[in-house]
């Protein structure tokens, strides 16, 4: 039994069991790795998947991962459920607040009460911690989320926080009170100042490698950078009460302005699209029912007197519901991520313009064309280009739009009008040495 007694110890060494042996989460491998997960805006439904992933990934790869914030918190999301990913990710989450003049308040300086260490840099702001969520959604009392954070910094083996700031507070504040225990100016001086440092995991104390390589022969660091992709970050940018209003507001103008045209084009389907996002940024922000209604009954009323070509009391009445949809639509989100009244003042006068006088000149001026379109009909021109089944035509001294009846017309043939279909001329082939209803021929 003494002779195997090494072995025992030799094979407990290498599973990490006894004491002052590198664990799992400090083996990281010969090559040390840093994922900087980098959190940017409110944390709503898919800033909240991308976080959950890149912890995983960090996990698998037994990377040490920097959460850089600059966030004002969770947006109908549960800011206690996110922050316990951190705490419990199996590998070392440095929380970092920076660059300045980044800010963190809410359910994203919970994150930094749940990691595993925190640092801040100069000119940044920090608190407060309440609200958790942007959105007003449910969340515990103060109190209770004040037990949690300090039971998780102790179990992190950190210094239990002087305070819960209720005001936002600077760098230094957040140092002294023990909320962060780094200063760190950029992410290189961050990583040259983790170099070395014991943090504590679910899986025991772990030694950080971070500091890149600088001299031949020290030990590299493969540093990585993760942030949302193409489309999750259109998502984000969506997910924004902002931007939602911008979106609809755009989106029903483009819409609106096809009204006044003959067909459905560009402004049509950039309206559908931006209408599109911003019905998806109202999946996930809550919302007025009654100010969305109203807005769009305001938007409606405006395009309804721009058909019946006047402005008159439907303009008046749709500006007001214009302008009470506005406010009302996301009255209940935080002051932080609440439409800005200026941007809403704003819109209102320009709805006015558009609507009120943009559109109905459009709408005269397209019915002044067709009724001269209309005036063409039985004359003869010459197209200027091929016809396949569209191209340019030559009538009557103006160059038109014109469409063949029956097949591809070579250019320079002569072509009679033989019906106008929106702002286009219907026209078919003229027999050589016909009648001409056009007493003076297109000149070339």
């Amino acid at each position: 039994m003494r002779r195997s007694a090494p072995l025992v110890l030799l094979v407990l060494a290498v599973a990490g069991l006894v004491p002052g042996s590198v664990g799992p989460a400090a083996a990281q491998g010969e090559e040390a790795s840093v994922a900087v997960v980098k959190v940017d805006g409110s944390i709503d439904r898919t800033v909240a998947a991308y976080l959950r992933d890149a912890l995983a990934d960090a996990e698998r790869t037994g990377s040490t991962v920097i959460l850089q914030l600059d966030s004002a918190g969770t947006l109908d999301q549960d800011a206690v459920e996110i922050a316990g990913w951190v705490h419990e990710a199996a590998v070392p989450v440095i929380a970092w607040v920076g660059p300045a003049p980044a800010k963190v308040r809410g359910a994203a300086l919970l994150l930094m009460y749940a990691a595993s260490d925190a640092a801040v840099a100069p000119g940044v702001g920090v608190g407060p911690l309440e609200p958790l969520d942007l959105a007003g959604a449910p969340e515990p009392t103060a109190s209770a989320v004040r037990e949690l954070a300090t039971g998780w910094m102790r179990e992190r083996g950190r210094p239990t926080p002087g305070a819960f700031p209720a005001e936002p507070i600077p760098a230094q504040a957040a140092l002294n009170e023990g909320i962060a225990s780094i200063a760190a100016v950029s992410l290189p001086d961050l990583l040259d100042r983790l170099e070395g440092r014991v943090v504590s995991t679910p899986g025991g104390e772990v030694t950080l490698r971070t500091r890149i390589a600088r001299v031949e022969g020290e030990e590299p660091v493969n540093v990585r950078f993760v942030d949302l992709g193409p489309i999750d970050r259109v998502l984000h940018a969506a997910a924004s009460p902002t931007w939602i209003y911008v979106l609809l507001v755009l989106g029903l103008a483009g819409l609106a302005f096809e009204l006044t045209q003959p067909g459905f084009g560009f402004a049509g389907f950039a309206g559908a699209g931006m209408v599109a996002l911003g019905v998806y940024g109202l999946m996930v922000v809550p919302f007025s029912w009654l100010g969305l209604g109203l807005l769009l009954l305001g938007i409606g009323l405006m395009t309804g007197d721009v058909l019946v070509r006047r402005l008159g009391p439907l303009t008046m009445a749709g500006l007001g519901g214009f302008l009470a949809g506005s406010v009302l639509l996301f009255g209940d989100v935080a002051d932080q991520i609440d439409v800005s009244p200026w941007l809403v003042g704003s819109f209102a006068g320009a709805a006015f313009l558009y609507w009120g006088f943009g559109l109905t000149v459009a709408v005269q001026a397209r019915e002044r064309i067709s009724s001269t379109q209309k005036g063409l009909v039985g004359l003869v021109g010459e197209t200027r280009g091929e016809l396949k089944p569209e191209g340019p035509v030559y009538v009557k001294g103006t160059l038109w739009r014109g469409r063949s009846a029956n097949g591809p017309i070579p250019p320079n043939t002569r072509v009679r009008v033989r019906g106008v279909d929106g702002l286009i001329l219907r026209v078919q082939p003229e027999p050589r040495g016909g009648p001409s209803e056009d007493p003076t021929p297109p000149e070339r």
